[in-house]
């Protein structure tokens, strides 16, 4: 399964690998699933960084059952965190 919308256009700015744990809670959920296809570029960039960001890996984890709980919401991106280090 593709995690990626198809537009034809490319994204501007880094994108990065969606590491496999997050891959695969993501591909478990479909409404998750259906959210992450629709998300922007950007906003994937900063799930994946909420999520790698985490120094512990009991962090990490709640961080993915957390993302997958809001994409599966509607909700776009990680909530109450400053964004994409990369971005700047």
């Amino acid at each position: 399964m593709t995690l990626r919308k198809s537009s034809g256009k490319k994204a501007s700015g880094p994108v990065h690998r969606i590491p496999a744990d997050l891959k695969s809670a993501i591909e478990s959920a479909p409404a998750a699933t259906a959210a992450w296809i629709d998300v922007t570029p950007l906003a994937r960039n900063e799930w994946i960084c909420w999520v790698s960001s985490a120094k512990l890996a009991t962090t990490r984890e709640k961080r993915i059952g957390r993302a997958i709980e809001d994409l599966s919401k509607g909700k776009r991106r990680p909530c109450c965190w400053p964004g994409c280090p990369h971005r700047k």
